[in-house]
């Protein structure tokens, strides 16, 4: 048993995840440092304006025993800085961000990446699994995987425990992009040409996703290892809003639209992602995280219900 209070780097700290992870982690005896865009008054927080190459990172590290990375680019338009942005927060900043860890001798590097690298979609496979051979799409989807790579070296030549995590679409309260449009279309009762829509899809709840971070902390392990991490019951597009309706008390209002008319509508209007998110399936083999020995924290309907209660934890 060590005999000093372990200490925590969270970057991202003010993030949607961010906000769940760090009280859970402080509960559970770490000394939690917030890394943070903007200081927002909360306790430990150390302000980093901006993540790359070059960001310092000497006051954050000093002390810290582990790193969980959330920090990230995620939602730029596809303009001519685009690449260069994604590169230089989610590829090349990871990178300085552990090989600063590994010089200030952190014990464990905790990275969440996103299941996008696998692609937007496992139509006509089986589900992916961690073994899988990388094949991500968008720009989003390329910077992760390719951190995750850099981050591998890293872990073989050194003596940080990297693990990384590939979450799918995380939803929870707060939750922003497309979980947020979904809601308040839900709310407002808008119809939605989906009830013909036949897929399977992983969602994760972001109290379950921040539980097997927490776990992994518990539970380290060493050299590199790599968690796809989902909520066990992985359901239709039409399913999962009809369980969001129901948490949020209220009916989907689904109708048919052919799936084949559907992609073609989405595809036209520039949104390949929009098609393979609400047709396509996105099924995970989770059978490796479960080896671990962890289990998820709430089911589906549970975590939909925290979802809309408002509630952050």
């Amino acid at each position: 048993m060590e005999n000093h209070k372990r200490t925590v780097l969270v970057t991202g700290a003010n993030g949607f995840v961010g906000r769940h992870l760090s009280p859970m982690l402080a509960r559970e005896g770490w000394t939690v440092r917030r890394a943070v865009r903007h200081p927002s008054g909360a306790e430990n927080e150390i302000v980093i304006e901006s993540i790359g190459p070059k960001t310092n990172w000497n006051d954050a590290l000093e002390g810290v025993d582990a790193v969980v990375h959330l920090a990230a680019r995620v939602h730029q338009r596809h303009d001519r800085g685009a690449e260069k942005l994604y590169r230089d927060v989610n590829t090349d900043g990871t990178l300085h961000l552990a090989q600063r860890a590994i010089e200030a001798r952190v014990r464990q590097f905790v990275f969440v990446s996103t299941v996008l690298v696998h692609g937007r979609s496992n139509d006509g496979r089986t589900p992916f699994s961690e073994g899988d051979i990388l094949t991500p799409q968008g720009l989003y989807g390329t910077s992760k995987a390719e951190a995750e790579r850099g981050l591998e070296a890293l872990a073989r030549q050194s003596a940080l425990g990297v693990t990384i995590v590939r979450p799918p679409l995380v939803y929870g309260s707060g939750a922003k992009g497309n979980f947020a449009a979904l809601t308040k279309a839900v709310k407002v009762g808008m119809p939605l040409p989906l009830a013909a829509v036949r897929n399977q899809r992983a969602f994760v709840s972001v109290e379950n996703l921040i539980s097997f971070v927490a776990y992994r902390l518990a539970n380290p392990g060493t050299d590199f290892d790599v968690f796809l991490v989902a909520d066990a019951e992985q359901v239709s597009t039409p399913e999962f809003i009809r369980r969001l309706a129901t948490a949020a008390g209220t009916t989907a209002r689904l109708f048919p639209v052919s799936a084949r008319l559907l992609s073609a509508l989405l595809t036209a209007s520039g949104r390949p992602d929009a098609r393979d998110s609400l047709i396509g399936s996105l099924e995970l083999n989770l059978s490796k995280v479960l080896s671990t020995g962890w289990r998820q924290q709430l089911s589906l309907d549970e975590g939909l219900r925290l979802a809309l209660s408002g509630k952050d934890d």
